[in-house]
């Protein structure tokens, strides 16, 4: 059974940080990525790891969250995880982990498993 699990989700003050994790089981992706939703839209690209074998990547981000956020993974622990520094009250959204089975895909459509999702609250 495959399974994305997300935590680390909170309340934060504008400027603070939040580490969101992926915990992945059951399958082994070429692709994952963070995407949020908030409130009345759609669900949008934030950032996106491609595995290309032994510990290289290539790792793109959305243009609104270059330069404060930063995904990585924890081989050890099968775990992406996604650094967010220098919040804004826009970043406000809840938090979705997905795999798909291709690599370098960034696209919600191109995405075949999800996690239930965990929201991030940034207060101005």
């Amino acid at each position: 059974q495959v399974q994305l699990v997300e935590s680390g989700g909170g309340l934060v003050q504008a400027g603070g940080s939040l580490r969101l994790s992926c915990a992945a089981s059951g399958r082994t992706f070429k692709c994952m990525g963070w995407f949020r939703q908030a409130p009345g839209k759609e669900r949008e690209f934030v950032a996106g790891m491609s595995f290309s074998g032994g510990n290289s990547y290539y790792a793109d981000y959305a243009d609104s969250v270059k330069g404060r956020f930063t995904i990585s993974r924890d081989n050890a622990k099968n775990t992406v995880i996604l650094q967010m520094n220098s919040l804004k009250p826009e970043d406000t959204a809840v938090y979705y982990c997905a795999g798909a089975q291709r690599p370098r895909v960034f696209s919600k459509d191109e995405y075949d498993y999800w996690g239930q999702g965990t929201q991030v609250t940034v207060s101005s």
